[in-house]
């Protein structure tokens, strides 16, 4: 492990590179830009004084399937990102000192929550499952989960039942109740805390299966509408919303037609995967062609995924805090984040 002198050195070096990189404002028409932008090369320059590089089989374990990502992508975009996390947890926990010892308690900190949000198919599952992976090895983050918000869609059954399977992903197709108490109580420390599991292949939720949270360091909660903002309730009152309770949240960006094209790619791979077997929800579809395949995948984006990118999960974009933009290729191309 790195000494003190080491570690302050890399703590100095990576904190003027950031102040470096703070331009002058940018005026895009309608006032100044809330966000710090820095292009692939800028943020890249951050990574100089950021360690903890990851190997390739580490990363073949972590990634998903139609999502490509290699260790350059890894050491230029989510090795600094993991910096800038542990930096904030850092924060965060000395924030939680000086607030005790204001009180005169001794309550102990509460999990540092990261909300990862994004459309379908554009890679947030494994941006999610990166940042795991970086952040627990960072000494004072050892502990890491992550939760999906698939788990908590209501069971194919009911959505049958309120008409609802055509909007599955929708906000409306979440038990947004039961989430927003697990958050609740994941952030107010409770020892631990359960959630249902999602099963890919059967498309519904496992009854006989369950995540359960013990009190991590941090926990990353990964979904199309976790940046969604509260509503009013059914007296008209304001509620909380489950990005209430992050202390951090990523939006992963890109071009809607770059991730429709992802999204049948996804689509084509999982016919001769996946949806092979005779248990998978979607078998029915590994015996079409090629041709029929990419049909069927353009008729699903058009009339689900397109309408709940558009209505739903793109206008909560500006709430997130830190926005990573993907290029044709995968790759990240511009990283913005929210200023202080």
């Amino acid at each position: 492990m790195a000494g003190d002198d080491e570690v302050n050195h890399r703590d100095r070096a990576w904190a003027g590179a950031l102040t470096a990189l703070q331009s002058p404002p940018v005026f895009n028409g309608s006032g100044i830009t809330p966000y710090v932008e820095l292009d692939r090369d800028q943020w890249a320059s951050l990574a100089k004084a950021t360690p903890l590089p990851m190997t390739e089989q580490e990363l073949e374990r972590i990634s998903g399937l139609g999502d490509p990502i290699d260790l350059a992508e890894v050491d230029t975009i989510y090795r600094p990102l993991s910096r800038l996390l542990n930096l904030y947890v850092a924060g965060t926990g000395e924030l939680h000192k000086v607030t005790s010892t204001f009180l005169g308690e001794q309550a102990s900190r509460t999990p540092f929550v990261i909300g990862v949000a994004g459309s379908v198919a554009v890679g947030k599952s494994t941006t999610a499952r990166v940042l795991r992976e970086m952040l627990a090895r960072w000494p004072d983050t050892p502990r890491v989960e992550l939760v999906t918000t698939d788990g908590f869609l209501y069971p194919n059954a009911v959505l049958e039942e309120r008409g609802l399977m055509a909007r599955k992903g929708f906000p409306e197709s979440y038990d947004r109740r039961a989430l927003l108490r697990f958050v609740a109580e994941v952030k107010s420390g409770a020892a631990e805390v359960r959630a249902p599991k999602y099963d890919h292949l059967t498309y519904d939720i496992l009854t006989d299966d369950e995540v359960v949270v013990h009190r991590p360091d941090v926990l990353i909660v990964e979904g199309l509408n976790v940046l969604q903002p509260a509503r009013l309730d059914d007296e008209g009152r304001s509620a909380l919303a489950v990005s209430d309770f992050f202390d951090f949240s990523i939006y992963v960006d890109a071009e809607t037609p770059d991730i429709k094209r992802w999204y049948t790619d996804r689509f084509l791979s999982f016919r001769h995967g996946a949806f092979s077997d005779p248990d998978s929800f979607f078998a029915r579809f590994a015996v079409v062609s090629d041709e029929k395949a990419v049909e069927l995948a353009g008729q699903f984006w058009d009339s689900i995924n397109a309408p709940n990118l558009v209505e739903n999960i793109l206008p909560t974009r500006g709430r997130a805090n830190l926005v990573l933009t993907k290029g044709p290729d995968h790759a990240v191309t511009k990283v913005r984040l929210r200023k202080l």
